[in-house]
């Protein structure tokens, strides 16, 4: 690294914190929106510059994301979920608490364990497995079900703070059924996907892409804007995708009253088939 190497650094460095303390002396939303997104420009120079200097090309995905998220699409969100009472029908508590339920499948079920299995590889944690009896098929399942329960503590810590924020369910008395089918469906094609990434990818590479598949889907899967919301012509494949599926599906169950929402879980069932097939036969230990 040359002396102009390190300057450039530390000045974008400096940068960096000088802009976060313009950030809290912001009394104007407006203002602090726009002061959000310099910040995540400066961030992103600063990361891509580490990147170059350290010859870390994932480290150019990070870049890329803190420019894409922190400094376009969440800046548009806040902006737009002022005025989200004029996108959806009914409380904004009855639309969020489905889309949180989906959110937390997931979080856990993909992104977190997706970054937990990747460096869970790298440091040969999986490779001392691997010298054990315990198969492929084997990994996936004790990993799901660990999932599983993370995600019921999960569950139940939503379901009390809706109800606790005035959530009403607009369901049917076999409502509770469904969505455990949908939960489930949900949990296993995310694990599929999540170990289908670790088990294929460097743990850095892991990290980015779970990262922004996790923020890709967020902004795209019924979780903040109703898919109905979106272009029409993009409906339909929205809703082909695991989080389209499991929050269209959540919510026609608890918001709208529906019945079994057949097509949402055959989505549902069929990312998870082809996730866990494929992981099953391309997993690396190592």
């Amino acid at each position: 690294m040359t002396p102009l190497d390190s300057d450039i650094a530390h000045l974008l460095a400096g940068s960096l914190v000088l802009v976060s303390f313009v950030l809290l002396y912001q009394d104007r939303m407006f203002a602090l929106l726009n002061f959000f997104a310099v910040h995540a420009c400066v961030l992103a120079l600063s990361v891509g510059w580490q990147a170059y200097l350290q010859r870390a090309p994932h480290l150019f995905i990070t870049a890329l994301i803190a420019l894409l998220f922190k400094g376009v699409i969440i800046p548009v969100a806040l902006l737009a979920g002022f005025s989200l009472e004029h996108l959806i029908k009914g409380s904004r508590v009855d639309f969020l608490v489905p889309g949180i339920l989906a959110l937390a499948v997931m979080s856990t079920a993909f992104t977190s364990q997706a970054i937990a299995t990747g460096f869970e590889r790298r440091y040969g944690v999986l490779k001392r497995l691997g010298s054990t009896p315990l198969r492929r098929d084997g990994l996936i399942a004790a990993k799901t079900a660990t999932v599983l329960v993370v995600e019921l503590a999960q569950g139940i810590v939503i379901i009390a703070v809706g109800l606790a924020l005035g959530w009403a369910p607009n369901a049917r008395p076999a409502a509770a059924a469904w969505v455990v089918l949908l939960l489930l469906a949900g949990t296993a094609a995310f694990s599929g996907l999540a170990l289908l990434l670790a088990g294929t990818l460097r743990a850095e590479a892991t990290l980015a892409a779970a990262n922004l598949v996790y923020l890709v889907l967020l902004g795209v899967g019924g979780v903040i804007f109703p898919l109905s919301k979106f272009p029409p012509g993009a409906r339909p494949v929205l809703r082909l995708l695991p989080s389209g599926a499991l929050s269209d599906g959540l919510h026609s169950v608890l918001q709208q009253a529906g019945g079994l929402p057949v097509r949402d879980l055959v989505v549902l069932l069929v990312w998870a088939v082809i996730a866990i097939g494929v992981t099953a036969r391309v997993f690396r230990w190592e």
